[in-house]
């Protein structure tokens, strides 16, 4: 039976960049027509966003469950890597994604994680070789090379990293960066390889360095990351170079906000709505080859309705003509989710995390976290001893972390200090660590921290707040990394672990976010693996004590 409606509106045509009354006439989800009339009503027709580049493990949200919520916010599409959950399952993983997320109308763009590990120096639950990459780029599910974090190996033409490069190239398909950092003529080497955008950059002058190079910018504004107050002037500077995107977005924000809020505020700061709309909606699409529309005739009626351009309230979103959200209110139906996983540790006890030391007073190396980033500075200072054991100083900050390899049963506890996490008392854990995803940990004593990483392995996966005998956990079934319950309740529950971690003197604004990507290795300068403690700079590991 044939379904057919139209629409009338202001429409605000991206390719003209002008705004006029429409309308616009749907069969079976396509746009048949669209034409300019006299008089329409007052709310206003725009093609859907779309976020350019995004874990949706990160949500901790199965897919069908993040689409719930962000078609609320007027987002129909995302390019998405699903690199978490390779490293946890391997391509299993991968099919994993793409299957549940073929159970909404919402676009989901999967690309083939190039970095699975990410580094030799950590344990993951999976590798995906050059082999695996080549049948990955041929599959028609998969749509580009997801980000090639590994650029000392692009730079220095690692023979593994090279051939994943070619396969996506005869692939036809794009290739996602990820160099943060890397400016002038390791940013040209790394662009000619074949990569086409980063959306690592957290300096203006990087990202001029690499849109000189030919490569787009993502500006990234996510849960932990937030790169939008320093490179938000190329909107305006290179209108063409530019797309948004989240990376990393945690199920309270996703809530409350998606790539709106950055194209609500873009418009606040004074910039050309069409331009904040080619980074929002047009450029992805161009980018990626992907068949998302754009209002135009023969295209798929993906787009969203608003009151107006100052106000930029989403009223609905339709998805291949299907009303998908409305008020507020997602009008996608809750499906209920399998579980995959790969876990196997056994639990630890207390003495697992001791650091010892021959010194009264050595000097150790301490992560610096740093509030909305992900790169951390390496300090020096004293540490704090007691019975030949190097403990956390919470007078100065200075706390224990541990990583604990979910992967492999009792395997050494990887030990370091980390500070800027503020916490008093307590510990706080989380099988949400990138890019591995093994048991990431912060505390002030090994008794806390020991009862939080033994509630998560009870879990097999989860984030969680430990404080004496109270003890708190979300579990994440679906590889330690997702929950496959409704995403609001997902994001109360999550709120409120938030709540109590910060109740423990915590001042970070997402600090389970924070905590995640002290793992990361791609990351300069300092972290931690399961491994040890590992210098990014230098891409090699290094000692706790000087």
């Amino acid at each position: 039976m044939e379904n057919t409606f139209s629409i009338s509106g202001q429409l605000i045509d991206i390719f003209k960049r002008s705004i006029y009354p429409a309308t616009i006439n749907v069969v079976n989800g396509i746009i048949t027509s669209v034409k300019g009339v006299a008089e329409a009503p007052a709310q206003y027709i725009l093609p859907g966003f779309i976020d350019s580049h995004v874990h949706i493990e990160s949500s901790m949200l199965v897919p069908t469950e993040f689409a719930r919520l962000a078609v609320i916010h007027g987002t129909v599409a995302t390019i998405s890597d699903p690199h978490e959950i390779a490293n946890v399952c391997g391509e299993e993983g991968i099919r994993y994604m793409i299957e549940n997320a073929a159970q909404t109308p919402f676009k989901f763009h999967f690309g083939a994680p190039s970095c699975v590990p990410a580094t030799a120096f950590e344990t993951a639950g999976a590798t995906i070789n050059a082999e695996g990459i080549e049948k990955l780029m041929n599959d028609p599910d998969i749509w580009y090379l997801a980000e090639v974090m590994n650029y000392p190996g692009v730079l220095y033409k690692d023979a593994e990293v090279m051939a994943k490069i070619h396969a996506a190239k005869r692939s036809g398909k794009p290739i996602d960066g990820h160099a943060p950092g890397l400016r002038g003529q390791d940013a040209g080497q790394y662009a000619s390889a074949g990569i086409t955008t980063d959306h690592e950059c957290f300096t203006l002058e990087e990202a001029l360095d690499k849109i000189a190079a030919g490569m787009k910018i993502l500006i990234r504004e996510g849960s932990a990351a937030k790169n939008y107050e320093a490179l938000h002037s190329l909107i305006a500077s290179h209108p063409a170079s530019v797309m948004f995107c989240s990376d990393d977005k945690h199920p309270d924000d996703l809530v409350i906000s998606h790539i709106n809020a950055v194209v609500k505020r873009s418009l606040d700061k004074g910039y050309d709505l069409f331009d904040i709309l080619r980074a929002a909606c047009l450029h992805p699409v161009q980018h990626y080859n992907i068949p998302v529309g754009l209002l135009r005739e023969n295209d798929p009626a993906d787009f969203i309705v608003i009151d107006n351009p100052a106000d930029f309230t989403i009223l609905k979103t339709y998805i291949n003509g299907e009303l998908v959200s409305e008020n507020g209110e997602t009008l996608l139906p809750y499906k209920q989710a399998q579980s995959i996983n790969s876990f196997n540790t056994n639990k630890r006890s207390p003495g697992d995390f001791k650091l010892s030391t021959t010194s009264d007073t050595p000097d150790i190396r301490v992560i610096e976290a740093m509030e909305g980033q992900l790169v951390t500075n390496e300090i020096i200072v004293k540490g704090k001893v007691h019975d030949g054991q190097i403990i956390s100083d919470v007078a100065n900050d200075i706390l224990k972390i541990a990583v604990v390899n979910r992967y492999q049963p009792d395997m050494p506890v990887a030990v370091a200090f980390i500070k800027n996490f503020g916490l008093k008392n307590g510990a706080l854990a989380s099988t949400v660590a990138h890019d591995c995803h093994n048991i990431v940990v912060v505390g002030v004593t090994d008794t806390d921290i020991c009862n939080a990483v033994n509630a998560l392995i009870d879990a097999k996966g989860g984030v969680c707040v430990a404080n004496g005998d109270k003890i708190n956990c979300m579990p994440l079934p679906v590889a330690g990394l997702m929950s496959a319950d409704k995403g609001t309740d997902v994001a109360t529950l999550y709120a409120e672990l938030d709540k109590k971690a910060k109740e423990l003197g915590i001042a970070l604004k997402s600090p389970f976010m924070t905590l995640s990507f002290m793992a990361l290795l791609v990351i300069p300068a300092l972290k931690l693996s399961d491994k040890g403690l590992f210098d990014g700079s230098k891409f090699a590991f290094t000692r706790v004590e000087v």
